[in-house]
């Protein structure tokens, strides 16, 4: 029987999917280091994880059987992809998943900000009566600075657009605005612009400290701060400063350089007890309906690959996907080389079957093809398709109804 292990507290159906396909699951709540993970993943054909848990190329190595690893959220910068694609492990992740629930906290956010809902809240469980309008604002009007147009981004300006906002954005990629956005040509030009800033990038290494002292200072005075993107992207003691300095009038952060791994640990932070702060623990996506359909989607990416090779979607592997039934079929991951097709279907007919099915796709340096044939699969077909020296991993699929 397979087995199954799942970080981080994936959603349960994940769990009853993968166990539904014949998997022997293991759920656990946390994340794991390195060497936690490294001693679990014995016997372990298929990891799931979140964004915590760092699948690096020394874990890899030390369980080349694995066959993939599912990202049950956005990012993948967690995953060694280079170590991954070598080793020919698949990896999936769900791109889309939670996108309405980022955006949705990132309107309540910006709603909690301008009014200052934050501080409001604070004084009457003190027992303090403020009712004033003093420093609370409409949104309607104000000007919204996205940086980062991406799925989330793109969202977010449509919503905020209907909410009465106008909208700026700024993507190192040339993106089609929605609606009546407006893209700007530099960081820059966005910061001295907009009213409130809000990032949404990606976990690109290049993204590291792209937010700092700097850039504080360039925004409008007592403008909003959001970063629900990557903890890394903001230096977290230059906003304190502008805080306190009241440069910025207020702040949202969901996410941190440096996070618990665990449900209860101890959070510290410079933020913490900061007037108009709103600190959230990387819950963005952390909606019951996205954690689902998080669930559902990768976990299904999971068992497809492992029953009928399909690629679908893959982070790292070439698309493929071979419909219909044979006797038998066997997945190829190779080098991208001239031949190798030529030489694989040769040997199967060398072993007197027929080639019923084959989808071949390239992506760089890589190849994957899925071939269905018509009879069992003999063991010194597959030893000899191993053997070919552009072969990074052969595997035989079970047959399927």
């Amino acid at each position: 029987m397979p087995r199954a292990l799942l970080l981080e507290n994936i959603d349960p159906v994940a769990v009853e999917l993968l166990a539904s396909a014949g998997y022997e699951v293991e759920s656990l709540r946390g994340a794991l280091d390195e060497s936690d993970l490294t001693a679990a993943l014995h016997g372990v054909d298929v990891l799931g994880i979140r964004s915590k848990t760092q699948v690096t190329a020394e874990v890899l190595a030390a369980r080349p059987e694995l066959r993939a690893v599912g990202a049950f959220c956005i990012g993948t910068n967690q995953i060694d992809l280079t170590a991954a694609t070598s080793a020919g492990v698949a990896v999936f992740n769900a791109p889309y998943s939670n996108t309405r629930s980022v955006v949705e906290l990132a309107i309540a956010e910006i709603i909690s900000l301008a009014r200052r809902l934050n501080d409001r809240d604070r004084a009457l469980h003190a027992g303090i009566w403020d009712k004033s309008a003093t420093g609370s604002h409409e949104i309607r009007g104000r000007t919204l600075g996205i940086v980062g147009y991406g799925n989330i981004g793109s969202q977010l300006s449509v919503l905020a657009e209907a909410l009465g906002m106008r909208v700026l954005f700024h993507d190192l990629e040339d993106k089609l605005a929605l609606g009546n956005a407006e893209a700007c040509g530099s960081l820059e030009e966005l910061l001295e612009r907009a009213e409130t800033v809000t990032l949404h990038v990606d976990g690109r290494g290049g993204n590291a400290g792209l937010f700092g002292a700097e850039q504080f200072a360039r925004m409008r005075p007592r403008s909003l701060f959001l970063n629900l993107s990557r903890g890394f992207v903001v230096d977290h003691e230059a906003l304190r400063d502008h805080i306190l300095s009241g440069h910025i009038a207020g702040a949202a952060i969901d996410v941190f350089p440096d996070e618990p791994k665990e449900q209860g640990d101890e959070f510290s932070s410079v933020l913490r007890g900061l007037p108009n702060v709103i600190l959230t623990p990387h819950v963005g996506g952390s909606t019951q309906e996205a954690q689902y359909d998080i669930g559902r989607f990768v976990a299904g990416k999971l068992v497809d690959y492992t029953r009928s090779g399909t690629t679908t979607l893959s982070v790292n592997l070439p698309a493929v996907a071979l419909h219909g039934s044979s006797a038998a079929r066997f997945a190829l991951l190779h080098r991208n080389v001239p031949g190798v097709l030529a030489r694989a279907d040769a040997l199967v007919g060398e072993h007197s079957l027929n080639v019923d099915g084959q989808v071949l796709a390239t992506r760089g340096e890589l190849g994957y093809v899925v071939t269905d044939v018509n009879d069992a699969l003999p063991p010194a077909l597959l030893a000899a398709l191993r053997a070919m020296p552009e072969t990074l991993r052969l595997t035989a699929l079970p047959e399927r109804p």
